[in-house]
C-alpha cells in the first residue's frame, strides 16, 4: 500500500480479488467516504459478507429485520452496558476462581490460547448466559470449533467456494446448531442484547430455523474474533515492556487505594465503568497495542456512479465496485506519531490526561486512530470490548506475577489484511503465579 501511494499518491483503485477497489489514504479526505452514504453502501457490503461468512441469506431481502437488529446494539451501552459488566465480572470471578487462583507455584502456558480461552469463555457467558449443566466440555468444544471456523474466515468471505475449504462447512453447521434456538433455551442468564435480537429474530423466523443459529454465529464472531488477538497484543506489549507494566500496575494500585480495595485472597475487586475509564494508562496501552495491530478498513459498495471531488481533485467510482479507508497507513505514518513503529506505552497520555489532539500537515486530525472503522460501521460493542480487556488486565496484573519466557520479537500475520485486528505470526511462552 506504502508503495502504490508513493507511486499514484493518496487516492488509486486496485482490482484485488476479483473487485475493484478505490482506496482514499488521506486522513482529511475520509469524509468523503463517510458523508456520501447513499450512493456509498455499508449495508450492501455487509449484507454480502453476513451470507458467504456466516450462511445467513435474509439480511439481503428483508430491510425491516435488519433495522430492528440493529436497534438492539443500544443495550452495548449506557445502563445496558453497566449490567453487563457486573455480569462479566461475575463471570471472571468464577473463571479464575476455579482455574487460575490455584496457581501458588509458577505455571508455564502459550500466551495465545491462554488469551483466546479467558475471552471466548467470559464473552460466550456474559452474552448467551451458562449452560445450566456445569458442563466446561460445551464451551471448550465450542470455542475449538470457533477458532478453526475462524482459521478461514478470509477464505470464506473472499470468492473461493466454501467446498474447497476442507472442512470448515461441516464446522460452521455444527456451530450453527448448537446456537440454535433449542439449544440457547437450555442457557441461563441471557443479556439484553442477545435476548432482544432473538425475541426480533423469532419474529421473522420460525422457532426452528437453522439460520437463527447463522444470526447467533455471526454476532459471536463480531464479539470475540478481534477481542482475542487485541488482549494478546496488549499482554505481549505489557510483558515485553516492564516500564509500561510498572507504570500500568501503579495505576490499578493507586485506583483500588482510593475506593478502599484490598488485593486480598478472592475476589473482593470491582470497578465502575467510571472507575476502568479513568485508567488512562491501561487505556493507552491498549489503543497503543491497537495502533500497532489494527487493519480494520472501513468498505463500503458503490450503488450508482459518483464523483468524489476532493481538495487533489475529482474521482470517478463506478456502480458496482467498492471504495475503502485504510487506516493502517495513518496509525504507521511518522508525521502523526513519533517513531510509529515502536510501542510506546504513553503515546495516548499527555500532560497526565487522555491525549486526543494529533496533527498532519499542522492541521487537527479527526480520526487518528480507527480499529473500530467509522462512521455507520463504527464497532457497536467497542464499548463492551474495551471494557472486557481493562477488566480482564486489571485482575492479571492486580492478583498475578507475569513473566515473559520467549522475549521475541513477534510480527503480524497478514492472513485478515482488511478486517480487524492482525493475529500473531507466532506465540511466545510466559508464566504466571498468584501473588503471595
Amino acid at each position: 500500500m506504502k508503495t502504490l501511494q508513493k507511486q499514484h499518491g493518496d487516492t488509486f483503485t486496485v482490482l484485488l480479488g476479483g473487485k475493484y477497489i478505490t482506496f482514499i489514504l488521506d486522513p482529511f479526505q475520509y469524509q468523503l467516504v463517510i458523508k456520501n452514504h447513499k450512493q456509498l453502501s455499508f449495508r450492501l457490503f455487509s449484507n454480502k459478507l453476513l451470507e458467504k461468512a456466516f450462511s445467513i441469506s435474509q439480511l439481503q431481502k428483508n430491510h425491516d429485520m435488519n433495522d430492528e437488529l440493529h436497534l438492539c446494539y443500544q443495550f452495548l451501552q449506557g445502563k445496558s452496558l453497566d449490567i453487563l459488566l457486573e455480569s462479566m465480572m461475575q463471570n471472571l470471578k468464577q473463571v479464575f476462581e476455579s482455574q487460575l487462583l490455584k496457581t501458588t507455584s509458577w505455571d508455564t502456558a502459550q500466551l495465545y490460547p491462554f488469551c483466546s480461552s479467558i475471552i471466548f469463555e467470559i464473552t460466550f457467558t456474559t452474552i448467551y448466559g451458562k449452560v445450566l449443566v456445569c458442563d466446561n466440555k460445551f464451551i471448550s468444544e465450542l470455542r475449538d470449533d470457533f477458532l478453526k471456523f475462524d482459521d478461514k474466515f478470509a477464505y470464506l468471505i473472499s470468492n473461493i467456494p466454501i467446498e474447497l475449504l476442507g472442512n470448515v462447512k461441516s464446522i460452521r453447521k455444527k456451530i450453527i446448531k448448537c446456537l440454535s434456538s433449542e439449544n440457547l433455551a437450555k442457557m441461563q442468564g441471557w443479556s439484553e442484547v442477545f435476548q432482544s435480537r432473538q425475541d426480533v429474530l423469532e419474529k421473522y423466523y420460525v422457532h426452528e430455523d437453522l439460520e437463527i443459529g447463522a444470526h447467533h454465529l455471526g454476532f459471536l464472531w463480531a464479539s470475540v474474533a478481534n477481542t482475542i488477538p487485541t488482549m494478546f497484543w496488549a499482554m505481549y506489549y505489557l510483558l515485553r515492556h516492564p516500564e509500561a507494566m510498572a507504570a500500568v500496575r501503579d495505576e490499578i494500585d493507586r485506583l483500588l487505594q482510593s475506593t478502599g480495595q484490598k488485593k486480598g485472597s478472592g475476589f473482593p475487586i470491582y470497578l465502575t465503568r467510571e472507575q476502568l475509564d479513568s485508567l488512562i494508562c491501561l487505556e493507552s496501552t491498549i489503543f497503543e497495542a491497537l495502533r500497532l495491530s489494527s487493519y480494520s478498513t472501513t468498505i463500503r459498495f458503490v450503488e450508482e456512479d459518483l464523483t468524489l471531488s476532493a481538495e487533489t481533485g475529482d474521482y470517478c467510482v463506478r456502480k458496482g465496485d467498492l471504495v475503502a479507508i485504510f487506516p493502517p497507513i495513518l496509525h504507521g505514518d511518522p508525521e502523526i506519531f513519533e517513531a510509529p513503529e515502536e510501542f510506546r506505552y504513553d503515546r495516548f497520555i499527555e500532560d497526565g490526561k487522555k491525549k486526543t489532539t494529533f496533527f498532519k500537515r499542522g492541521k487537527k486530525l479527526k480520526c487518528y486512530l480507527m480499529p473500530f472503522g467509522t462512521g455507520t460501521s463504527k464497532c457497536p460493542g467497542r464499548f463492551f470490548a474495551l471494557m472486557e480487556i481493562k477488566q480482564l488486565l486489571v485482575i492479571l496484573l492486580t492478583y498475578f506475577d507475569l513473566e515473559i519466557i520467549d522475549d521475541k520479537p513477534i510480527g503480524l500475520n497478514y492472513n485478515r489484511l482488511l478486517f480487524g485486528i492482525q493475529y500473531p505470526d507466532s506465540d511466545v511462552l510466559f508464566r504466571y503465579k498468584v501473588k503471595s
